[in-house]
């Protein structure tokens, strides 16, 4: 209540309309799986492309023990026109880590500096190319005093001074502070002021270096090893206490989440014996390659030092507890890394349920049903579940009817597609084309369209062409079967999920109904702790009668009029005195949602005209 103590003119805000209430999305997905690089606890970093997943998670080449189903299902999820994606990489816990300390090379010294790979996986494999660049001669002096100094440097600087001779001497020095003066030291040596320096004969240059990483990647019609394009980063300082310091961008515990999912390797030098930029310097590029680097005469791989990160593997194919994860307070994995995220709204494990028949049957179905559960505690997703592969009508139903949940969807048969890493045909699991098409489906018609009689975009076939009269075995089983027309290309023909209650038999109509309840719990949030009576029900259901109203006039809802497509009490009617006094605002809403035209039927027969008068 305002107060009103000494005489004046008061202006006050005060609304006269009610709260808004705006929709969610509905089209990001979380996927989870076995991927060739990564991290494997933490929050799921958010994508928008492919390029993402790559940079992160490691291309498309195949993984130790099979094809890389997570990488192709992300592909074919942007592919199909999703726009954000959540990757959550699960791994067996043994993959070997990359490192360069098993060349047996001088340089590194693998008792000063280890450089590895940040995670596990054979994506950890990769190039390393330190390329150093000096600066022009930054010692002058000055043409009326004589002055010696050395512009445009700063403490913690690594310089070159080189001298006369044939080939010139080279000497390594760090930039230092001496009172209100900079001056040049060698590591364990006396401070030397800019004045020793000769101009004439000798010259003093800023040391940095620049940093290519080059990821391998494999064509196996090419056996030639090849390499992805280089990555650069450049203008890195050798001296720890830097604020562009080499082993500060690639330290072993980066300081943000960021840094930590775009750097690939890892600089650790021993505790003690690497303190200034010089002695940091020598020991990554080695005397030969700073010699060449100051020398006219010498070629570009002389100037370069190039480490191969080795070792790294994909170790096996991960359990299904894996999947389930751990919620860890710090460092949550698999789908319980999902739990935190609230704008999921689709979950899939692309490729889970390969090798069905082959001796993988508990373990696809305790991965299957830890994505359902996982869906139905979090209320507003929906699974995205694959049919196992290389499976007849009848193995498909069979394993349909393992399942019940109003929160899960099954796709039948496998796509084909052309695979960009070995050029040949491959079959790839549903789920990821599928949550693509659920995303271009809400983007471009709304979440309450059936997902369904919509082209595959990335298909050039189907694992097995099914006919009308297969279908019509599956279809009203709850197995959602993927069709090819003649003329109309290779297309989803199923909408339908795994309940076995009549209410929520329709994709659709679960996922509108998750849009609704979510819109409506973020939208009314401001209610809580309100005086709870009769001017703030009327508020509440302006707030949610408003809401349904641009539902219905957007073609979301059945009716003809507002009356007839929802209605919305909140009154002594929905409230007991009990519910009152206890603090409960009881809020009764019904809807008319819009279901599909799944079969559209068309009665025609003959008739003879008759003359009417």
């Amino acid at each position: 209540m305002p107060e009103y103590l000494a005489p004046g003119v008061y202006v006050e805000e005060v609304s006269f309309r009610a709260k808004t209430i705006e929709g969610v999305s509905t089209s990001t997905a979380g996927f989870v799986g076995p991927a060739r690089y990564g991290p494997t606890s933490g929050e799921p970093e958010l994508l928008t492309s492919f390029a993402d997943f790559e940079r992160i998670y490691g291309g498309l080449d195949p993984l130790d023990y099979g094809p890389n189903y997570l990488a192709h299902g992300v592909r074919a999820f942007f592919e199909e026109g999703g726009r954000r994606l959540y990757v959550a990489r699960v791994d067996a816990g043994d993959g070997g880590l990359a490192t360069a300390n098993n060349q047996g090379i001088v340089s590194p010294p693998p008792d000063r500096i280890d450089i590895n790979a940040r995670f596990r996986g054979r994506a950890g494999n990769m190039r390393l190319t330190f390329l150093p660049r000096l600066s022009d001669n930054l010692l002058i002096s000055d043409p009326v005093t004589s002055q010696r100094t050395v512009r445009r440097v700063q403490p913690f600087d690594t310089v070159v001074v080189t001298g006369a001779g044939s080939p010139p001497s080279v000497t390594l020095y760090d930039v230092v502070r001496s009172g209100d003066d900079l001056a040049l030291q060698q590591p364990g040596g006396a401070l030397e002021p800019f004045s020793s320096f000769d101009p004439a004969s000798q010259q003093v240059r800023l040391l940095t270096v620049d940093v290519a990483i080059e990821r391998p990647i494999t064509r196996p019609k090419r056996p030639r090893e090849r390499y992805a394009l280089p990555e650069v980063l450049e203008g890195f300082s050798f001296h720890p206490g830097h604020g562009n310091a080499l082993t500060t961008y690639f330290d072993t515990a980066p300081s943000s989440r960021r840094l930590a999912l775009v750097v690939p390797f890892a600089i650790e030098p021993a505790v003690g014996t690497l303190d200034t930029g010089a002695e940091m310097a020598r020991a990554l590029l080695g005397d030969d390659v700073i010699d060449a680097a100051v020398s006219l005469s010498s070629t570009a791989e002389q100037r370069q030092r190039v480490y191969r990160l080795d070792g790294g593997t994909d170790g096996a194919q991960p359990a299904a507890a894996a999947y389930q994860g751990v919620a860890d307070a710090t460092a949550k994995s698999g789908l319980a890394a999902f739990e935190d995220l609230e704008d999921i709204s689709i979950v899939a494990a692309p490729g889970y349920s390969q090798g069905y028949s082959n001796g993988n049957v508990t373990r696809v179905a305790q991965i299957q049903a830890y994505l359902i559960s996982h869906c139905e505690r979090m209320r507003y997703r929906i699974a995205v579940l694959d049919s196992p592969d290389d499976q007849t009508v009848g193995g498909v139903r069979a394993f349909r009817g393992q399942v019940d949940s109003t929160h899960g969807a099954l796709y039948y048969p496998w796509v084909r597609v052309v695979d960009p890493v070995t050029e040949d045909e491959m079959i790839l699991p549903p789920s990821g084309f599928v949550a693509g098409i659920y995303a271009r489906n809400d983007v471009e018609k709304g979440v309450h369209k059936a997902p369904a009689n919509e082209v595959v975009r990335m298909a050039v076939g189907f694992e097995f062409l099914l006919n009308k009269a297969q279908q019509d075995v599956l279809n009203p089983e709850g197995v959602n079967c993927f069709r090819f027309f003649e003329g109309r290309g290779y297309r989803l023909w199923g909408a339908r999920t795994i309940s076995s209650d009549p209410e929520w038999k329709y994709v659709n109509l679960r996922r509108y109904f998750a849009y609704l309840e979510r819109s409506l719990e973020k939208g009314t949030q401001w209610v809580v702790f309100e005086n709870n009576h009769e001017p703030l029900w009327a508020n509440v259901r302006r707030t949610v009668e408003d809401f349904l109203f641009n539902e219905w006039k957007s073609g979301h809802l059945m009716g003809e009029k507002p009356q007839e497509a929802y209605f919305v009490r909140c009154d002594r009617s929905t409230m007991t005195q009990n519910d009152i006094d206890n603090g409960r605002l009881i809020c009764l809403i019904g809807v008319a949602p819009v279901r599909p035209a799944e079969f559209v039927i068309f009665r025609i027969g003959q008739w003879t005209a008759e003359r009417r008068g």
